[in-house]
């Protein structure tokens, strides 16, 4: 549904949008986003899959230094794509290869308001 502003709500189709955030420390980064590219290169293949980013952030005094954002077609696409084996040991070990914890903050959301340009 749209607005007369050109506002998008309640999208009626049921892709979801996977976010995750990472605190992480700056020495870490580099390194981290290597193990994450190829880790997501195995999620492009997975049935469900549209896209995936991971964006840095530009100054090092932020909480989050990287954050994640996947679209899905299904929720039951993205669950079983993240239930592979070979993706959860490779996850688990990119956080126990690290020097400093990194804290990841991943859940999956729905979109509830949309702005396009006009």
């Amino acid at each position: 549904m749209t607005t007369e502003n050109g506002l998008a709500t309640g999208t009626p189709d049921s892709s979801v949008t996977f976010i995750n955030v990472f605190e992480i420390a700056a020495d870490e980064l580099d390194a981290f986003v290597d193990k994450w590219e190829q880790r997501a290169r195995l999620m492009r293949d997975k049935p469900g899959f549209i896209d995936s980013r991971m964006h840095r952030a530009r100054s090092s005094d932020s909480r989050f230094q990287l954050v994640n954002v996947s679209h899905w077609r299904s929720q039951e696409a993205w669950e079983a794509a993240t239930a592979d084996p070979e993706f959860s040991s490779r996850t688990r070990a990119a956080r126990e290869e690290t020097k400093q914890p990194i804290t990841p903050n991943p859940a999956v959301y729905d979109v509830v308001v949309e702005l396009t340009a006009p």
